[in-house]
């Protein structure tokens, strides 16, 4: 018995000791698949102008595909991160890559606005929602024990990637080929990740007889969680119980109105009302994303050292000031003001998600990706809405003027919310208080 003891722990060591996956290396397989699929959340902002011109429907029903699917992206993403639990990462990222895949390639075939609902709004919403923030919450939790904060800004900024730094190319292609091109580019690129991302994401450091980086002893894989969808309706149902948690899912409403909801969607649109061409404005959006990696991955150094509380309430201040200013702004030409903006804006864009994963890590331990996920599907209830209702205004106002103004005040109001989060336990106190939210007594 000593000597099968004695060899299973000299085969655990040397395990751990194998050098044939690292931790960075499926953090790399995850941001490829993020990136890919981060392309396809912002190109609907692009096809607002075209889909109107060639079908003639409005700016509000070409919205309510838009909504569909930053919805289901957000409602994807809780049960994204219980079947990651039930199957494992891989299985979930390379199906959601060939779903965005076959969405795109489908909305080049439509004829009426209920196909772009269910083409674009449906199977791309669900494709994106499960390589979204709870799937890089789900590689950091797992693969990271040290850097936590620095590899959520890193998957994050890669999302900030593919959501910003194509959009001049897909411009260009659309200028010069059409809609459709930029569509069907979208889903060769998806088709192309999935076998990279298939052959390089494992589920789990045990998977390859690793550590978690940062931790000093190995950690076995736990066995698969049956009811994955069932799994992800009772952590929402013990979150529910708890004020951390509304208020997570509040601030986090707010930033997906004035981020996705106006200014992936709105911003090129509104921009090309006061004269700038569609090209200039998606290089706008795409000089956003360039400094979102920056203030991503800043934020999350900061979040390492910092109250997360108190990072959120400065990032959605500053923001709604950002935001009340474009509409005196915008004009037919790139100037130093506009330049400034898209300096300030890049750098509090998903400067939020950082220290938001981190206050769910501090509240609700090993559930947090879940929990994340719900947040989440607020972040995507919340743009959703104000892209459907800031094409309504538009409609109806005939300026989207209205919008930047109501977007900077609800960044005022989060500010406000983000201060008033618990403060997270410390130590033995952290321990009691999850044990109090598992068992339903908190």
């Amino acid at each position: 018995m000593t000597t099968d003891t004695t060899g299973t722990s000299n085969r655990t060591s040397t395990r751990t000791r194998t050098p044939n996956r690292t931790p960075w290396i499926v953090a790399t397989a995850a941001a490829l698949a993020i990136v890919t699929a981060g392309a396809f959340t912002t190109l609907a902002g692009l096809l607002v102008g075209p889909l109107h011109e060639e079908f003639g429907w409005s700016r509000g029903t070409i919205g309510l595909g838009t909504f569909v699917s930053m919805a289901l992206y957000g409602a994807t993403a809780p049960f994204a991160a219980a079947l990651m639990d039930r199957f494992g990462m891989r299985r979930v990222a390379t199906t959601a890559l060939a779903l965005v895949a076959a969405g795109a390639a489908l909305t080049t075939t439509m004829t009426a606005s209920a196909q772009f609902v269910l083409y674009w709004g449906v199977f791309v919403g669900l494709g994106t929602g499960a390589t979204a923030t709870a799937f890089a919450a789900t590689v950091t939790e797992r693969w990271f024990v040290a850097r936590r904060g620095l590899v959520t800004g890193l998957l994050t900024a890669a999302s900030v990637v593919g959501q910003f730094v194509f959009l001049p190319v897909l411009s260009e292609v659309i200028d010069a080929h059409g809609w459709r091109s930029a569509a069907l580019a979208l889903a060769v690129a998806a088709t192309a990740a999935l076998p990279l991302v298939w052959l390089l994401l494992r589920d789990h450091p045990a998977d390859v007889g690793q550590a978690p980086y940062g931790a000093s002893e190995f950690v076995a894989k736990p066995a698969p969680v049956p009811g994955a969808a069932r799994r992800a309706v009772r952590v929402l149902a013990r979150a529910t119980r708890t004020a951390p948690f509304w208020l997570l899912a509040a601030t986090f409403a707010v930033c997906g109105a004035s981020t996705n909801g106006v200014m992936w969607t709105h911003f090129a649109p509104a921009a090309h009302d006061h004269g700038m061409p569609v090209t200039v404005a998606a290089s706008l959006l795409s000089l956003i994303g360039i400094f979102n990696v920056a203030g991503t991955v800043g934020s999350g150094v900061l979040t390492d050292r910092l109250d997360a509380r108190r990072l959120l309430a400065t990032y959605y201040a500053l923001r709604g000031l950002t935001l009340l200013a474009l509409p005196l702004l915008l004009t037919a030409t790139v100037g130093p003001p506009i330049v400034t903006f898209v300096i300030v804006f890049g750098l509090l864009d998903v400067a939020t998600v950082p220290p938001t994963l981190a206050l769910c890590r501090a509240h609700y331990g090993s559930d947090a990706p879940v929990v994340f996920g719900w947040v989440n599907a607020a972040h995507q209830l919340g743009a959703g809405l104000v892209a459907f209702l800031g094409g309504a205004a538009r409609d109806a106002f005939g300026s989207y003027d209205f919008v930047w103004v109501a977007a900077g005040a609800l960044c005022a109001t989060g500010a406000l919310m983000a201060l008033t989060i618990r403060r997270p336990a410390q130590d033995e106190l952290t321990t009691a208080v999850q044990e109090s939210y598992r068992t339903g007594s908190l």
